[in-house]
């Protein structure tokens, strides 16, 4: 009877694709982080707390998508400063976090400014479209009635918006197994690691969204897309994103246009950017003798 309900709600919805449809999405985003992967291990918990606490800002913001029937712009809502966003923490983790993006589903590309250590990049690439399955399984969002879909997403290597702490269950297995004598030498030399070596990023993903078919856009949050309806709701890796608010047909909303602010480059290229910053970084953490840096 569920997948009954989808096909007929989905045939009703999109016989309205003809008219012209505009709104704005209100996202909520989390992402939650162990304590166990804040700082070098053996650290003070009121340490690792403190961090956590100065890390909020950065794991919880909310987002708005302003959308029509082919085009949209997502951004992060405008909020007060605090002290901690000109840290070396903030630069750090908004080198790694995707800035305005702009979609056209008609021609399927997606432009998004990034800014990497100081300088301001547009990427300019294509959609890519998951190969979703849609579910039998629906839950009520709000006023809306959202269907399950799933899909495996790849991770480039250098995205480290997903890194995680390189340490397993064999990781932990092992350091039960040491002397105190081993331990105590490894925390010595953990101190003189290159903390680049100690994250690891995974390979792929699974993503699971809830999408409406009442708005009959295939259109959602970040560089998702691709289903019969809005994307209500996100589940990938250790992050949720949640619709909040929909308004529909907006008396003032954003002008939705194509982004023109940075350098324009490819998705490998930026990539490739990254990677050499990486290894740059861990040059002159080894004191390798390199001095100053890369100039993209």
């Amino acid at each position: 009877m569920k997948f009954l309900s989808i096909l007929i709600i989905s045939l009703v919805s999109f016989s309205s694709f003809a008219q012209n449809i505009s709104g704005q999405a209100f996202y909520f985003s989390k992402t939650t982080v162990k304590m166990s992967e804040i700082g070098r291990e053996g650290m003070d918990e009121n340490m690792k707390k403190m961090i956590a606490d100065r890390m909020k800002s950065y794991l919880e913001k909310t987002y708005i998508l302003t959308f029509n029937n082919n085009e949209s712009i997502y951004l992060e809502e405008e909020k007060l400063e605090t002290g901690a966003s000109s840290s070396r923490m903030g630069m750090m983790m908004g080198s790694f976090s995707a800035g305005k993006q702009y979609k056209n589903l008609e021609s399927n590309q997606i432009i998004e400014e990034r800014e990497f250590f100081g300088k301001q990049f547009l990427i300019n690439d294509t959609i890519s479209n998951l190969d979703w399955t849609l579910e039998k399984e629906s839950k009520q969002i709000g006023q809306y009635i959202a269907f399950k879909a799933t899909a495996l997403k790849k991770i480039d290597e250098n995205d480290l918006s997903f890194a995680r702490r390189r340490r397993n269950n064999d990781d932990k297995k092992e350091a039960d197994e040491k002397s105190e004598s081993e331990i105590n030498k490894d925390s010595t030399k953990t101190i003189d690691e290159d903390p680049i070596d100690q994250i690891e990023v995974p390979k792929e993903i699974l993503v699971t969204a809830w999408y409406t078919p009442q708005i009959p856009i295939g259109n959602g949050p970040g560089d998702y897309a691709g289903l019969p309806g809005l994307i209500l709701e996100l589940n990938f890796y250790r992050t949720t994103i949640l619709c909040s608010k929909i308004v529909m047909n907006p008396k003032e909303a954003d002008e939705i246009k194509a982004l023109t602010k940075g350098k324009e480059v490819t998705r490998a290229e930026y990539n490739k950017i990254v990677k050499e910053k990486m290894e740059e970084m861990r040059e002159n953490f080894r004191g390798s003798g390199r001095r100053g840096g890369r100039h993209f």
